[in-house]
């Protein structure tokens, strides 16, 4: 019987030694661990009413709107323009680039900071004077620079904006003085400001409050204010751009950051537009918070390698904006009981799966930190069959 039972396990040892190779790249089968955290539960009141003729308040974190009021009515966007002149700007151009001012950037109507025909300015300056100061010259000037012409650089801007997948937007001008064919609407420029602010040097100019540049060639010295009233008034302000024409009436975009949200309201021939802003601010970061996950820490037991185990790490992210009263959060974690050795780094191996009141709500690849060798047993089948016996 014990001579039975010695054979037996002999068998299984070879058949597993024979499978080793093939094993190494099945998947066993996934638990499921658990982990919950438990935010306190509030419900979400109405936004705010305004007096804009179209708003939106928009989170760039998670590209959610959270407000809406007559999102999709095309509308004049007067000097919010600059918003997609300045990106355009910023992806055609380097900021240490010259430019000489055209005599068809002097003396444009409305904003200016005084540009004089041949004037060399840097690509630089003429930002800040186009997104603090508004000044419809500087935007003429990048635009003749840029493009050659405006109605050149109008197709630049209309090139963007149809990449971005808008079809309620449509640019006549750098500048946005009105033009029938020159409009957005609320929703559409919440999406254009919120790609402009993914550019760190658009981010930086329209979160300044005030800015100074020598006027080359002379003693004198250009100082720019930014327009944007909220930059000074609310808290965690941090852009965007005004704008005013008789047709458009006051239009704004204001962008905020506080605690992992990036909220940006817009509104469309509003009178009471600062207020109006500031209380849509409020009301979004009152209601709404922030979900980042933080992975747990993770390692998978190794067979048949030089070490006994492999940490699990993951190289993505990704952030939610949820009401404050949301439910349960759960973090599932996908992964197999175990790995057979013979694999590299970067191994994808698992997954995170994050659950709102039983609803995906976002997942997160596990991969193996670093690869782990078999284990080298030199010794033939027949050794290994004697050393066997001699146990």
């Amino acid at each position: 019987m014990r001579r039975t039972l010695r054979f037996t396990a002999l068998f299984l040892t070879i058949l597993i030694m024979t499978l080793l190779p093939t094993a190494a790249g099945m998947t066993a089968a996934l638990p499921s661990v658990t982990a919950a955290l438990s935010p306190s539960a509030l419900p979400v009141t109405a936004p705010p009413s305004t007096s804009a003729a179209s708003a939106v308040l928009y989170d760039a974190t998670s590209e959610q709107f959270l407000a809406l009021s007559s999102p999709d009515v095309r509308r004049p966007m007067a000097s919010t323009t600059k918003i997609m002149t300045a990106l355009v700007v910023l992806e055609k151009c380097t900021l240490s680039e010259y430019v000489t001012v055209a005599s068809e950037a002097v003396g444009v109507e409305g904003s200016s900071i005084y540009l004089f025909a041949g004037e060399q300015i840097t690509v630089e300056t003429l930002l800040y004077g186009l997104l603090l100061s508004s000044a419809n010259d500087a935007a003429a000037a990048l635009a003749i620079h840029t493009a050659g012409s405006i109605a050149a650089f109008a197709d630049l801007m209309n090139e963007r904006a149809a990449a971005m997948g808008l079809s309620d937007t449509h640019f006549a001008n750098p500048h946005g003085l009105h033009d029938e064919a020159h409009y957005t609407t609320a929703r559409e420029l919440a999406l254009i400001a919120a790609e402009a602010m993914k550019n760190e040097v658009f981010s930086k100019i329209v979160a300044t409050k005030r800015y100074s540049a020598p006027q080359i060639g002379t003693d004198a010295c250009r100082l720019f204010l930014n327009h944007n009233r909220l930059l000074r008034s609310y808290e965690d302000a941090v852009g965007v751009k005004t704008g005013y024409t008789r047709a458009g009436g006051r239009c704004l975009v204001s962008a905020a950051r506080r605690d992992g949200l990036c909220l940006i309201a817009v509104t469309l021939n509003d009178g009471n537009d600062w207020r109006d802003h500031a209380a849509l601010l409020d009301w979004g970061f009152a209601e709404y918070t922030a979900f980042t996950p933080v992975p747990p820490s993770l390692s998978l037991p190794v067979v048949g390698g030089e070490q006994g185990e492999v940490l699990l790490v993951t190289e993505a992210s990704f952030s939610l904006t949820l009401p404050q009263g949301h439910g349960e959060i759960i973090c599932r974690v996908e992964a197999p009981h175990f790995l057979f050795a013979g694999f590299e780094g970067g191994k994808e191996v698992g997954r995170l799966v994050y659950a709102l009141d039983g609803r995906e709500i976002g997942t997160l690849p596990l991969y193996t930190a670093n690869g782990v060798e078999k284990v080298r047993d030199e010794r033939t089948l027949l050794q290994k069959i004697k050393d066997f016996f001699k146990k």
